[in-house]
């Protein structure tokens, strides 16, 4: 292929210097993350190839500190490969490869290039293919970061949802369906259901957990474990199982998992429920807050920032609106992983770098969006209690809580009344004569709050 110029200061060579060249398409890398789990599982192959006799101690030596500095995230520069690439992600796996090597070589020889004993393919990846270690690469980082990540910020977001489900049980409100009135209800009831979303989420993404923790490691090139000692990939998994705590196994079936990716379209799916959980969230905290003073104003959220560069003094709901703008970007990262997870081709699933990019961002904005919708926004809200109970009092929707005591139809027709008079149920009520005071007082009570 001839020769290519490879910058001074480089760990990595030519096989990187190529794909630079060849997919000039986006300036978008994979994400560290992906990267960090490559190196882990290399640093962990190493000793175990070691181990097997298959690799001299002292270059394992080498490479098990050149990778973990890459796990480490203190070599993060030198992987420069854009995301749309060969589909396998073997240009980021070479990538990973040649830094490792070069690393190892110059902590062997105290230099960087000339001849070194390091070889990328020959010693880093020994007993092992792009074909089962990206795969299980994209299964280690998205399994780490919701370990780390997502679901520690959903579970805050509940617990902060949860804390105003308390804090707003006494306060009566309207309900509304179908953008319309509808009978009472408690603002603490209202903030139980968000919560319960949030709860499902988590439960949803667990679910996946146990098919995340399969790892392809040990099928090589297309699921046959050609090339790898039948011992390495169960050891080296087990490893990484004890280092992390988290418990990774050798997949069941080499052939599908690398074939096929669909536990990250299940992930995915699981994300997009949750961005749609969140726009439903955003939405009504909008709508909630609206006004300040021509709008719902049920509830106030925090003022963070002016909100508009003509208006003086107008407020916006921003948080929401970042959270929405999350939510669609996920929605959009699931339309693409659903694709990409339909592009596996008998023993190869060829979209495997577009899968893992989007994936892991994914998993990282709704952990982010989680959070600062927890600690900007619901933790600071606060209810207008006096809206609320004057909403209620203007609803014909109340008429409700008359038809067992006098029927539908009267209740409907005071309904009718009231919206022609401009009185309020109980006013429209005691005109018609129909309903004693006493009864009406009773009748349309606010429930009591679910702490008394």
């Amino acid at each position: 292929m001839g020769t290519v110029p490879v910058p001074a200061e480089a760990y990595y060579g030519s096989q990187t210097a190529r794909a630079v060249t060849n997919f000039p398409v986006s300036g978008l890398v994979l994400p560290p993350a992906l990267v960090h789990a490559m190196a882990l599982i290399k640093a962990h192959a190493a000793r175990v190839n070691a181990e097997l006799g298959h690799l001299d101690g002292k270059l394992a030596g080498a490479i098990i500190r050149a990778a973990r500095e890459v796990a480490e995230g203190r070599l993060d520069d030198q992987f420069v490969v854009d995301v749309f690439q060969t589909g396998s992600g073997t240009s980021t796996h070479m990538n990973l490869n040649e830094v490792i090597a070069g690393r190892a070589n110059e902590i062997l020889t105290g230099r960087r290039g000339g001849r070194a004993p390091v070889h990328p393919n020959d010693h880093v990846n020994i007993g092992q293919s792009s074909n089962d270690v990206v795969p299980t690469a994209i299964h280690v980082a998205a399994r780490l970061a919701v370990e780390n990540k997502l679901n520690p910020a959903l579970k805050h977001l509940a617990a902060v949802l949860e804390e105003k489900e308390k804090e707003f049980d006494p306060v009566a409100k309207i309900g509304r369906t179908h953008l319309q009135d509808a009978v009472p209800m408690r603002l603490g009831q209202e903030f139980s259901g968000y919560a319960a979303q949030m709860r499902a989420a988590i439960e949803r993404v667990d679910a996946v957990l146990p098919r995340l923790e399969e790892l392809a490691l040990g099928g090589t090139a297309v699921g046959t474990g050609l090339n790898a000692d039948p011992a390495f990939a169960p050891a080296a998994i087990r490893a990484l199982a004890e280092e992390t705590g988290i418990g990774f196994v050798e997949t069941r079936n080499h052939f599908q998992a690398q074939a096929a990716q669909d536990t990250a379209v299940e992930l995915s799916g699981a994300l997009k429920t949750t961005a749609v959980s969140l726009v439903k969230i955003a939405n009504d905290l909008r709508w909630l807050a609206s006004g300040p003073r021509c709008g719902l104003g049920e509830i106030n959220l925090p003022s963070l920032q002016p909100g508009s560069s003509i208006m003086p003094g107008k407020v916006n709901p921003v948080i929401p609106e970042a959270v929405l703008q999350v939510a669609a970007q996920v929605v959009g990262n699931d339309a693409t992983i659903t694709f990409a997870g339909a592009g596996g081709h008998f023993e190869l699933n060829t979209m495997l770098p577009v899968i893992a990019y989007n994936l892991l961002q994914a998993i990282d904005l709704i952990a982010a969006a989680g959070r600062i919708l927890a600690d900007k926004c619901v933790a600071g809200i606060t209810a207008n209690r006096e809206t609320c109970a004057a909403n209620i009092e203007r609803s014909l929707a109340l008429v409700t809580a008359l038809v067992p005591e006098i029927g539908y139809d009267r209740a409907a027709a005071i309904a009718k009344a009231a919206y022609a008079s401009g009185r309020t149920i109980r006013e429209e009520a005691r005109a018609s004569g129909r309903v004693d005071a006493a009864t009406l007082d009773r009748l349309l009570a606010p429930e009591p709050s679910s702490a008394t």
